[in-house]
């Protein structure tokens, strides 16, 4: 019972679809971080379904758009705010305290907007190019991004006691949680490279590659992890992983 509970908070707090009512008591949480790469299987499920419905009969602007839309209206943009938060606190080059302070702050400053307005303008023309055969590997994406991340939260220091990050971490069990984000991504690392190895491998390797700049940056920036710059990490991983695969499509010509 205390894992149904657990699904349907993962899927509360990390997406705006609807769940039954549930008390968020410990036990209940012990196991919620189990869930969210699940979440990123439904918005990578989502993603296949338009782009492939789409396909080439609909103007590749207007697929682009609606496809930059939907794994923020499944999310309610919850990722992205990390993303925004995080960009005005490295952006400030004041102390870790102080970039502490502004990922709180809920104040949004200039840095916020034009990296956020960059976001946009360079998800939207990657994934104006994406085709209807890249999306077997890149609906496995949100998945990975979600496996990384959930790890993260288990095993990377922690900025603060306080927070979403912190709550999370401090529930769960965390060598379940861990072994069940590595087999997420040892299952899904492995389907990417089966499904596609031209794409799959590129992809993989982006993956990691984000994953290792998001420790080493925020144990330096901020002295660990938060629940702002694990949103930069999941929206900046998402990116990258479909830059990589798109580039790989041109560059193949």
């Amino acid at each position: 019972m205390n894992l149904i509970r657990s699904f349907f908070i993962a899927f509360s707090m990390y997406s705006k679809i609807p769940m039954p009512r549930t008390d968020w008591t410990k036990e209940a949480m012990r196991y919620a971080m189990c869930f969210f790469p699940v979440i990123g299987a439904v918005i990578g499920g989502l993603l296949s379904l338009w782009i492939c419905l789409t396909g080439d009969s609909t103007g590749s602007l207007f697929r682009a758009s609606v496809a930059v839309l939907i794994p923020l209206i499944v999310t309610g943009g919850i990722h992205l705010d990390g993303l925004l938060d995080t960009a005005d606190a490295l952006s400030s080059y004041k102390t870790m305290e102080e970039k502490l302070e502004i990922l709180k702050d809920s104040h949004t400053g200039a840095f916020a907007i034009i990296v956020g307005c960059a976001w946009f303008i360079l998800s939207l023309g990657v994934w104006s190019e994406v085709r209807p055969e890249m999306m077997p590997v890149l609906a496995v994406s949100f998945v990975l991004s979600r496996a990384l991340s959930g790890l993260a939260v288990v095993v990377f220091p922690k900025a603060k006691n306080t927070g979403l990050a912190a709550t999370f971490s401090g529930m769960a069990v965390k060598r379940t949680v861990a072994l069940t984000m590595c087999g997420f991504l040892l299952l899904f690392g492995a389907l990417a490279i089966w499904l596609d190895p031209v794409y799959g491998v590129p992809m993989d390797l982006a993956a990691g590659l984000v994953f290792f700049y998001y420790y080493r940056m925020s144990k330096k920036k901020f002295g660990g992890i938060t629940g702002d710059l694990a949103g930069f990490f999941l929206t900046v991983s998402e990116l990258v992983m479909a830059l990589t695969v798109v580039a790989v499509f041109l560059i193949r010509g």
